[in-house]
């Protein structure tokens, strides 16, 4: 019963904010400019449908043939990011004018109060905004379906056994295997990460959105993932949306080792470092033996061993920090995705994208993501395949 309520809980709440929204797009896309009849009716009926579709559209998802939900998916949330981007538009053009009449008052000035010339206002602000949003839309589209970046970071490590200069690793992150990211995007993200002959390869959380028994074919190539001292994986937010224990052994199985709030060693007895793993900062909130452990990984270490650590959220490194880690490898935020998401993310992420300086011992590298989550669309946020050399200091 309580997971019942739980999830009709957070229904009304979807609903009450996807709802909201709409209410505002439809304020300034049909009720202000006053387009005449039945193009108003359509476009209201519209509205409201794709308003109250979202929860549905997911529970589905887990259900219908993928063939079949990998289209209606794709539109739906095309329609959210394009959506999000005329909501950006609209608050914009709504600042300027209001910030237009304020001046306007200073001046002494009353502002224009023809009910025609307010129309034709909102219908020029409402085709601009339209054009704005479809060339962003259509760059955002092909950015997010087009080829992955790798971008190469040097991260400078003082502890580091200087015969390990020159360590890499491969990071990915987010990449969401699910309703429209399948087994062809993986396999060419498998190509592409061996194709960095990396020393290691990690996995920093929310690699799928699905049942094992609904995607075990689309995540079986990265059983081919090569990397000289192996594969890891923590484990994100979405794993815990999908079946965590069935996923983690199902990736036990295509040969990925799961770190879960546990330390490792690479290198060999003449040179190496730690590598540690901590769950999703919200997992123990689902059942007996999952949760971020922040101490567990780290007794009994040596401190002066170089340390790295994977978290999924970059806000987990408040808690690492005190195990001075040298690098804290995070994914989460996946950069913003669609700009200007990116400065709601920060609200709730103290790092978004790339390298920071945490504080004197602890740097952190967040991932922009490989893949996409809802959308499938990433504004001036590439997706990535992270390339990290560890260089002694």
């Amino acid at each position: 019963m309580r997971s019942i309520g739980q999830f009709l809980a957070f229904l009304a709440v979807v609903l009450l904010i996807v709802g909201g929204w709409h209410y505002y797009l439809w304020t300034r896309l049909v009720r202000d400019p006053g387009w005449p009849e039945p193009y108003a009716r359509i476009a209201t009926v519209a509205l409201a449908a794709v308003a109250l579709l979202p929860p549905f559209v997911i529970l589905a998802s887990r259900a219908l043939p993928r063939n079949v939900m990998k289209v209606v998916t794709a539109g739906v949330f095309t329609w959210f990011g394009l959506a999000f981007l005329l909501g950006v538009s609209f608050f914009v053009a709504d600042l300027g004018r209001l910030l237009l009449r304020a001046w306007q008052a200073l001046q002494g000035n009353a502002p224009p109060t023809d009910p025609e010339r307010r129309q034709m206002v909102a219908r020029g602000i409402t085709e601009a905004a339209g054009l704005a949003v479809a060339t962003l839309g259509a760059v955002s589209v092909r950015s997010a379906l087009g080829d992955i970046e790798v971008p190469e970071v040097e991260v400078r490590l003082p502890r580091l056994p200087p015969a390990l200069s020159g360590f890499t690793i491969v990071q990915l992150s987010d990449v969401h295997i699910g309703p429209t990211i399948g087994r062809r995007f993986v396999e060419h993200v498998v190509e592409k990460s061996n194709a960095q002959k990396p020393d290691a390869i990690v996995i920093t959380g929310d690699l799928v959105d699905g049942s094992v028994a609904t995607l075990r074919q689309h995540v079986e190539p990265l059983a081919k993932l090569k990397a000289r001292h192996g594969v890891f994986f923590v484990t994100g937010n979405h794993e815990y949306y999908s079946g965590v224990d069935e996923w983690l052994t199902e990736l036990e199985r295509l040969g990925i080792r799961v770190l879960r709030n546990e330390r490792v060693s690479l290198g060999d007895s003449d040179a190496s470092l730690d590598l540690a793993g901590v769950d999703d900062h919200h997992a123990n909130g689902f059942g007996p033996g999952h949760g971020a452990d922040y101490d567990k990984p780290f007794r009994g270490r040596d401190p002066e061993r170089e340390l790295v650590v994977l978290a999924h959220q970059p806000s987990q490194i408040t808690r690492l920090a005190p195990a001075r880690p040298g690098l804290q490898l995070s994914g989460h935020t996946h950069g913003g995705q669609i700009w200007p998401f990116g400065a709601l993310v920060r609200l709730n992420q103290p790092y978004v994208a790339g390298l920071h300086r945490h504080d004197d011992t602890t740097q952190i590298y967040v991932s922009r993501g490989t893949g996409y989550w809802g959308p499938p669309m990433r504004l001036f946020c590439p997706a990535e395949i992270t390339k990290l050399v560890l260089s002694a200091a």
